[in-house]
């Protein structure tokens, strides 16, 4: 059984991630899909699903592994910006507030058997002045991250407080998704 692995994500954070732990994608397949939540369907529920669809999407024989991680305020799903204004929005609502990051990871193995986790975190921000936050709009780290923030870039400096997986709130949670994989017999030697 082939142990190719295909990450099915357009993030250079997973991508970066996986290396971190020596893994090395042998192909990289982002899954074109709608991210947009339900009516009614909860932080943890869409984070989940999002990442069994990007895994089902993927057609390729192989190991595919794909993630997607949620920032939430209670219910509310804070998005991916798309533009200054709604980041404002986003970091406002964080700023001097604890909040969750949800990441789905979903496996699925040549033969079609699929695992998957749900992982949480909590982040709390300290208070940030309108400086601050005028300052890392300008950075554009902001753009493409879930909550209009990069916990591996400049937003770290935000952070007072986090409970769970770090690299979760980055965008991959390595030591569950090494467990997904070793489950379903991936192995990285050839």
């Amino acid at each position: 059984m082939t142990s190719r692995l295909i990450l099915a994500s357009a993030s250079k954070n997973r991508l970066d991630l996986l290396r971190q732990i020596g893994i090395e994608p042998d192909l990289v397949r982002p899954a074109n899909i709608v991210e947009d939540a339900r009516k009614g369907e909860l932080p943890r529920e869409l984070a989940l699903r999002l990442a069994m669809e990007k895994v089902l999407t993927i057609e390729e024989k192989g190991y595919v592994l794909a993630a997607d991680t949620v920032i939430s305020v209670g219910r509310r799903v804070l998005p991916k910006p798309l533009d200054r204004q709604e980041a404002l929005i986003s970091l406002t609502l964080l700023s001097g507030r604890s909040h969750r990051a949800f990441t789905g990871v979903a496996v699925k193995n040549p033969s079609g058997k699929i695992s998957s986790r749900l992982v949480q975190a909590r982040v709390k921000f300290r208070r940030l002045d309108s400086t601050e936050l005028e300052r890392y709009l300008d950075s554009g780290e902001w753009k493409g991250c879930a909550g209009a923030y990069a916990i591996q870039g400049l937003a770290g400096a935000f952070v007072v407080h986090l409970i769970g997986s770090y690299s979760a709130v980055v965008g991959l949670p390595l030591y569950e998704t090494l467990s997904l994989l070793k489950g379903l017999g991936w192995s990285s030697r050839p």
